[in-house]
């Protein structure tokens, strides 16, 4: 009987260490902590700004100033999680040496409509308005509107003629201070204007 006892033991120690070393049963279930989408915060705007910026054009001195604020009498836009921006409304000034003004002009999105795609009509947002170049008769500006807080956006040009008319266009040269390709550049021969 001791003998029975101590196969007993012997066969149920066996099992035990047979199941012990056994491989566990493989899953290929992945387990991972479910992450909430961000969720939109409160509308954000950029930044303000102000540049100024002293010229010669056409013989006489001027002073070219583009000021961004952000415009809460806009439309805002919503990106693709519902984030709400506030559009920027820019204004265009330009005075003479003797502190008249020249040309003063707010622009928003809406100028620029015609040469954006009905993606960027619905969630682009104004970026900038600023001064480039003095291309005879023309005071070019460069201008864009993009998605907000991305890299995307479309290039645009501003000018602004001796005569106060503004021209728009897409900027299909990559780098706006080399060269001019804008149609619409007066003679200098022609009145000032100004």
């Amino acid at each position: 009987m001791k003998m029975k006892k101590i196969q007993v033991f012997a066969v149920l120690l066996a099992a035990l260490t047979l199941a012990g070393c056994g491989k566990k049963k493989q899953t290929t279930d992945i387990i991972v902590e479910k992450q909430e989408a961000p969720k939109p915060s409160g509308p954000i705007s950029m930044q303000g700004y102000t540049q100024t910026q002293d010229v010669q054009w056409l013989g006489k001195d001027y002073q070219v100033e583009a000021r961004r604020i952000p415009d809460k009498s806009l439309p805002m836009v919503k990106d693709e999680i519902g984030q709400k921006f506030v559009d920027n409304s820019i204004t265009i000034r330009v005075m003479r040496a003797d502190g008249s003004v020249f040309f003063d002009q707010t622009f928003t999105k809406a100028a620029f409509e015609q040469y954006l795609d009905e993606d960027y009509r619905n969630t682009g947002i104004l970026e900038g308005l600023v001064f480039d170049k003095v291309d005879g008769t023309n005071l070019v500006f460069a201008a864009s509107v993009c998605h907000p807080q991305t890299d995307e956006y479309i290039p645009l040009v501003l000018t602004v003629s001796n005569f106060g008319k503004v021209d728009i266009k897409l900027d299909d040269e990559l780098d706006t201070s080399s060269g001019s390709s804008d149609t619409n550049i007066r003679n200098q021969e022609e009145e000032d204007g100004v």
